[in-house]
Order: C-alpha cells, then sequence, then structure tokens
C-alpha cells in the first residue's frame, strides 16, 4: 500500500510517496502523468516514513541538512536504481556530469541511459538529480522545470560556501 502527504516548500508543493518499507517519490506539482508510475495512495500524514522525510526536506530548505537519512523504495529497473544510488554520491553543493555517472557506475558508454534514468528518478531531492548537468556544466532537462534546479542549486552553493 502506498501513502502521500503534500510538503510546501520554497519551490512548491511536493507530493511524498512511501510504502511502509520506506520512501517511494517526491513529485513535483507539474510533474509529467506517468514519468513516475504508481499506484493510487492514500493520504496520510501520520506515516513515520512520511514524517521522517517532511521533516528532512524541511530542514534540508531550511540550510540546517546537507544529508539524508531515509529508507528508501523506490521502483525502477537495476540500472535505473544503481544511477539513483549513484546520485547520492554526489557531494552537497557540487555537479556532476551524466558522462561523469556513466563512468562512477561502470558503464561509460551509457551517458544516454544515464540521462534517462535521471529524468525518471523518483527521488528528486533526496537522491540529488539537480546536481547533473550537462558536460559544458549547462542546466539541462529537470522534471521539476530548470527554475527549480537553479534554485536547489544556488541554495546548496549558499549553504555550502561554494559561492
Amino acid at each position: 500500500m502506498l501513502y502521500r502527504t503534500l510538503l510546501p516548500s520554497p519551490i512548491g508543493s511536493l507530493t511524498l510517496v512511501a510504502c511502509d518499507d520506506g520512501l517511494v517519490a517526491i513529485l513535483w506539482p507539474d510533474d509529467a502523468p506517468g514519468r513516475v508510475r504508481l499506484a493510487d495512495a492514500a493520504e496520510r500524514d501520520d506515516h513515520p516514513v512520511l514524517a521522517a522525510a517532511a521533516e528532512q526536506l524541511s530542514a534540508y530548505f531550511a540550510g540546517t541538512r546537507t544529508r539524508f537519512a531515509l529508507p528508501l523504495a523506490p521502483q525502477g529497473t537495476p540500472f535505473q536504481r544503481d544511477v539513483w544510488l549513484a546520485l547520492a554520491d554526489i557531494p552537497f553543493g557540487e555537479t556532476r556530469s551524466y558522462a561523469e555517472i556513466a563512468r562512477a557506475i561502470g558503464r561509460p558508454a551509457a551517458t544516454r541511459a544515464v540521462g534517462a534514468a535521471n529524468g525518471r528518478n523518483p527521488l528528486s531531492i533526496v537522491a540529488p538529480c539537480h546536481r547533473v548537468v550537462g558536460a559544458n556544466g549547462a542546466l539541462t532537462g529537470f522534471a521539476g522545470g530548470l527554475a527549480a534546479k537553479r534554485f536547489l542549486l544556488d541554495h546548496e552553493r549558499r549553504i555550502s560556501g561554494a559561492w
């Protein structure tokens, strides 16, 4: 069974989705239908995974948390899960290219596949796909929109002192 709650944030109202095993998804206000395929979820603000996710994300936006400690239960292929796991290794306030992620998972020729998996990342922010940029450092597509991606990167750079 899936459960959901809404979390107000500086980049819009995020929908948090969890099962009893962990956080399944963080969805954007205007998320494309089908980007993350999930069964219907019941509204439940008091679910322990959702409460922990809401608390940690709120601390992230407040600038007091730079890493997440949540049980995660994303649904995807083994390749996608490898990519999403590699995203968590990108340090707070830094970026990596799609090619760097491909090399990190031992698939150096899979740059485009990494981009596709990144675009289907159900755990935005927690599995920080916003930290992945083009080879030349340019901001590229992001499920939450480029303005949200820019906000997240700027937020992290301010907090980490990278500016």
